[in-house]
Formats: C-alpha cells, structure tokens, sequence
C-alpha cells in the first residue's frame, strides 16, 4: 500500500496503526515533497485542489519506489493519481483504478469529457437534467461542486484524471450487480461507453471497514445503545469531514427533540464556511463541549432519549447494533454502503463531493432513503419540522417500512455478492486469476 506523506489527517494515522489491518498489508511511504506554501495554507485553495496537487507531487517518486519493490504484477490507483498510468505504462505493469464511489458515478466520471466538449455554457444553467448514455439523468442542482464553475481549478482538476481513465487497464468499483444493475449494464454495454473506449469494470462491493478499535467514550455509547428495543435508533452523523452551520445545528437538535425518538448524535464543532469544514484534521479529537452549540436545555431535555458524542463515534459498530433502525447520513459513499450492509434505512443529508446525486440515487432509484424537502440547489436551512416528519417517517412511518423491508433485501444481496458464488467475488478473482497467469 503506497501512500502520500504530506499532511496525513488524523484519521489516516489512525488507520494505519491501527492492529486490525492485515499481517501481509505492507504500508510503503512515498518520500515527502516540497509543496508551494500557498497551496498548503490559503484558505482559498480547495480541498480537491489541494489533495490533487499533493498527490502529483509525491507520485514523482513513483517509479524508483515501484523499482525497489520489484516491479509488482499490478498497480491500483485513486481516481486523482492517475499520473501513476505513465509511469506503469513505462515499467509494462498493468494499472487499475479503483473508484470509490458508486458505478452512476463512475459512469459521469468517464462521460465528463464528452459533456465538456459539447457544452459551452456552466452544466448547472443546462435546462434539462444531463442524460449519462444508459443511466438515469442527472438534475443538474445535483451535480458535485467542482462541477459546477468550469473556471475553477477543482473542475480542471477533475476533468484532466476524468479523461485519463481510459488509459486504465481495468476499473474496480465499490458496488455490485443488484445495487446498481443499470449503471453497471451501461458502462459494459452501452455503445457509447466502448466507444471511448471504456476500461473492463469491476463491480467488487460492498468493500467496508469491518472492525473499529474503540475508546471509552465508545464503549459508554455502546453500553447505551444496548439498553434499547431492537431497530429504536437513528444515528445521526455526517462523516469524517462534514459540518453544519450553527444554524442548522439548531434546527436539527430541535428537530430530534421534537421526533421524540431515541438518537445517537455526532455532534461537531459547526462552522459557517464549507460542508467539508474538517476535512483535513478529520479524526481529531474536539477539546470544545458539544452543549455550547446546542440548544440551552438539550441535554438535559433528551437524557435517557439521546446520546451525544463529540467529534467521532464508531460507525460501523453503531451501523451494526440491534437497536439502530435508522441512519441520518450526508451519503458519502462508504457510509451508504455501510448502512445497506447493516440493513439501515437512510435520511439523506448531502453536503458536498458526488453526495447530492447518491441522495437521489437512493431514494428515487435504489428505494432505501427518504429525502427532506430541500430548494433546488440551494443552501437552505432544513427546519425542525422538517426534520422532525424526516425522522418520523423513517423510524415509524409507514413509507419508512417500506425502504426497511427494501435494505433488509439489499443487505442480503450484498453478503451473497462477496460469498464465493458471488457476483463480486468472481468479478474480482477474475482480474485476480488474470494476474497470476500473466506473472513474470
């Protein structure tokens, strides 16, 4: 496992001394490498840029790293690395992207190009929702952010690995057959997609974490949540870099309040800047009390009803517990696939990267989500009402029964994938096999 150096978050240390990681998983780091300072400490600078420009500064040492591990059968590499493909082209190692999103999204990644070339105007002016050949169309309010200002160097960014895929040897993704069956369909057969033409993808999902080391604040959380009646439960959490403004803040402790049902509640820190307000010190421990941004009274109003937690809670292990019967996520994708696996139905909170268009996916197209009435691609506040009829509806309502009896199935599905008749796991022993027979 190659890795970058410079400025690794929190929660990448974590990860990486973590004692549940793989025995025969050897860590290699790419040397650190001199970044412009502007880059690194304006404000102004975004979080795809910055990630980009650093990634493509440590993979100059690519190729003398690769030697001296012996020139391995494969490489597999970020979506935003894939300057790693000149190098490999070069050593004669195959090189494989794994995506890890969804296939719809993979689908906009490989289409982008296309759009770009025939569009003159921004892609969020376009009257009609962009139509991805074979896919469900896209409302252009939906669309990433860095997709929404061609000027921006997030955008251009995007667009120069985006038109590099094709020079990939294969694409792996995080999904599989029965989650995502016309994406998938379309990017193997659409005519348009071998065209291009389109690398073989892989559907080899669902990929998760699957232990979590815990600390006392998540063992006291634990030791609440069994005290609960079986699927009682909303969790309530935006990621590992996801923020709410004060105000919004507000409304949703109000909201939970008012829901009267029982909650697990990550509460950070909020801010009034970005959605992905943490993205970079993501995993560090907030010293600030949640109560001085929330409600005078909270606490002691939900005591016994919620549990709040500062900063970071254990996701995975919460996803899995009995007692959760809902999740009220911002839909990165990992937490998605997390919450299918444990059988959890969503309420969608998109804030930024590709989260608007998973939030429609599930609920228009995969049917395991409720969606709170939002405007049309603005920033709006969500009030407490709003958030109280969300919460509701998912936990007691009968649509909620509705999409719990739909993830139950898709949580089914996804064990079935990875077993060894699986989907998945025959997709990926395929690329697997395919190695083997072609090690020198």
């Amino acid at each position: 496992l190659l890795i970058t150096t410079n400025e690794p978050s929190p929660a990448q240390d974590q990860l990486l001394s973590s004692s549940h990681l793989p025995p025969d998983l050897h860590i290699v780091p790419l040397p650190p490498v001199e970044v412009d300072k502007k880059i690194i400490n304006d404000g102004d600078v975004l979080v795809l840029t910055r990630l980009c420009v650093i990634t493509d500064h440590s993979l100059r040492s690519l190729k003398s790293v690769l030697i001296a591990l012996g020139k391995p059968n494969a490489l597999v590499t970020d979506i935003f690395a894939t300057q790693a493909f000149d190098v490999c082209k070069e050593l004669l190692i195959p090189t494989y992207v794994y995506v890890t999103t969804s296939a719809a999204f993979s689908a906009f990644m490989l289409y982008l190009p296309k759009l770009d070339s025939d569009v003159n105007c921004e892609f969020i002016d376009l009257p009609e929702p962009i139509q991805v050949p074979g896919c469900s169309p896209i409302r252009t309010h939906d669309l990433l952010d860095q997709a929404r200002n061609r000027k921006i160097d997030e955008y251009k960014w995007l667009l120069h690995h985006f038109s590099r895929l094709p020079l990939a040897s294969g694409i792996f993704v995080n999904s599989w057959k029965d989650l995502e069956p016309v994406s998938i369909k379309s990017i193997k057969e659409s005519p348009f997609f071998k065209q291009i033409p389109t690398p073989p993808i892989h559907p080899i999902g669902p990929i998760i974490k699957q232990e979590e080391t815990l600390s006392v604040v998540d063992v006291e959380c634990l030791k609440w949540l069994d005290k609960q009646p079986p699927d009682s439960v909303i969790f309530v959490t935006f990621g590992s870099g996801g923020t709410l403004s004060f105000e919004q803040q507000t409304e949703l402790a109000w909201g939970l309040e008012l829901s009267q049902q029982r909650f697990i509640w990550v509460v950070r820190k909020p801010t009034d800047s970005t959605g992905a307000g943490t993205f970079f010190n993501a995993g560090e421990a907030n010293e600030n009390d949640p109560k001085v941004y929330l409600p005078e009274g909270f606490l002691d109003r939900t005591q016994g009803v919620g549990f709040v937690v500062s900063s970071w809670a254990p996701q995975v292990t919460i996803l899995g517990h009995h007692s959760t019967g809902g999740f009220l996520s911002h839909c990165g994708w990992n937490s998605v696939l997390e919450s299918i696996v444990h059988g959890v139905p969503l309420v969608t909170w998109p804030l930024y990267a590709e989260q608007r268009m998973n939030s429609t996916m599930l609920v228009e197209d995969i049917g395991v989500a409720i969606k709170p009435k939002m405007e049309a691609g603005q920033q709006t506040i969500v009030g407490r009402k709003e958030i109280e009829r969300v919460v509701r509806m998912v936990m007691e309502g009968e649509e909620g029964k509705v999409i719990r009896s739909r993830v139950k199935e898709l949580e089914e599905s996804a064990t079935k994938a990875l077993d060894s008749s699986g989907s998945s796991y025959e997709s990926l022993s395929c690329v697997a096999n395919y190695w083997k027979a072609n090690h020198n």
